[in-house]
Formats: C-alpha cells, structure tokens, sequence
C-alpha cells in the first residue's frame, strides 16, 4: 500500500518546463500593456472628449491630467511590453490603474462603471505580479542581467 506522500507529487520549479517560466512572462506583459497602449492612442485620437471627462469628474487641470494619462499609458505599456525596468513600469501603472478605478469609475450603481472599476482592480493585481516576479527571460531587463 501506499501512504499519503508516497500519492502526492510536489511541484519544484525544475518540474516546470522552461518554456513556460520563459514565454508566460512576456505574453502577460503584452495582454496587460496592450489595454494601457490602445487606451492611450484613444485618448490621442479624441483629446477634447477625454478632456471633457476628465473635467466631468472633478479632477483639476484636466489638460495636464490629459497629457500625463496618455504619456504613462502609451509610454508606460510600450516599456511594459518590452520588459524595460519592468518592476518600476509596473508600479507606475499599478498606482495609475487604481486612480484611474477610484476616480472614473466610482459609480457602483452603473453595472458598466462596476465591471469597469474591477477590471481596474483585477489589472493591478496581474502588475503586482509583474512586480513581484520581473519581467522574465524575455525582455529587455532579462537579456540586460
């Protein structure tokens, strides 16, 4: 007969194949940076109507707050993309992604504004990850260590 730890198997990271350690990284790294680079060419793409947002939900100098949004999402998911100071892009968008959750999307009455503010919260939480664990082997910072 068997006994119990004789039936388990534990996991190490050497039983996971290195394909997977390898490529999951950087594929989570496109998935979470592309919402934040198409958001911002959207924001290019229609300045007065995200200004008028901005301005609809109270925030002081819009216009600036305009510009900062659209730098730190195209620039700030352009650098996540490629893996380039990964933890600190991700921390960038981490504070970013949870303002923009608080102060957009605060309407928990509005089904949209509630699914919207926990989308937010669930692309903070896959950047703590980033955070947490790098870039990986594919990317910039990977092929820098």
């Amino acid at each position: 007969m068997s006994s119990q730890t004789d039936v388990e198997t534990k996991i190490t990271p050497s039983a996971i194949p290195s394909a997977v350690t390898t490529l999951v990284p950087a594929v989570g790294r496109v998935l979470i940076s592309t919402i934040f680079i198409l958001s911002g060419l959207s924001k290019l793409a229609a300045p007065a109507m995200t200004i008028g947002y901005i301005q609809s939900v109270g925030l002081p100098l819009p216009s600036l707050a305009y510009g900062i949004a659209t730098f730190i999402e195209i620039v700030g998911g352009i650098t996540l993309l490629l893996g380039y100071r990964t933890r600190i892009t991700a921390g960038v968008l981490f504070v970013f992604a949870l303002a923009t959750a608080v102060f957009f999307h605060n309407h928990f009455g509005d089904q949209n504004q509630f699914i919207h503010f926990f989308k937010n919260i669930a692309i903070a939480g896959g950047l703590l990850h980033v955070i947490a664990f790098g870039g990986g082997r594919v990317s910039l910072d990977g092929r820098r260590s």
